[in-house]
């Protein structure tokens, strides 16, 4: 997969890879979406995922592939990632809003219930989510899960938060 020189992938790029789910399956329920673009020997992904979902096969520097058909939205492959790239979006949360759920490395972890700032994958502040659910299970190897709902005008663009300000470290 070849990046543009932004450094990242755009979601046309990801639509036009096939290794984005299809509107179709996004109806349907949460979903995973992965962003990776490194053809690196790696796939703790195809190896997390119970439903084979994920594919990377042979050699092991392929680029994975999601069967769209077979992934539940579970979310274990995100925390399995090292690369951090792989979400989960359920477009079918609300009528206004879609969850997205992401890796989260950065202390303090966000408070379920709390407003926070949702990023882009550039890092820019595209809008406010609420946070949902955080996930610290000791099977995550610290990497832990935070799920927002935002506008769903805003999920295919949505990739983290900001930075929570530590308070301790004043």
């Amino acid at each position: 997969m070849v990046l543009r020189k932004i450094g990242y992938l755009t979601k046309e790029e990801l639509v036009n890879s096939k290794c984005y789910p299809s509107e179709e399956r996004f109806k349907k329920g949460p979903v995973a979406i992965i962003e990776c673009t490194e053809e690196i020997p790696c796939n703790p992904c195809e190896a997390a995922c119970k439903f084979k979902a994920i594919k990377i096969g042979k050699p092991i520097t392929n680029i994975p592939i999601l069967d769209e058909n077979l992934c539940i939205g579970c979310g274990l492959c995100i925390a399995k990632c090292p690369g951090l790239a792989i979400f989960v979006a359920d477009k079918t949360y609300s009528d206004k809003e879609g969850l997205i759920s992401f890796p989260y490395e950065y202390l303090p972890l966000p408070v379920t219930g709390s407003i926070v700032e949702a990023v882009n994958r550039e890092g820019k502040v595209v809008s406010s989510g609420k946070v949902i659910k955080v996930l610290n299970k000791k099977s995550f190897d610290r990497t832990p899960l935070v799920t927002i709902a935002v506008p769903k005008e805003k999920l295919d663009e949505v990739r983290g938060i900001k930075r929570l300000e530590n308070k301790d470290s004043k």
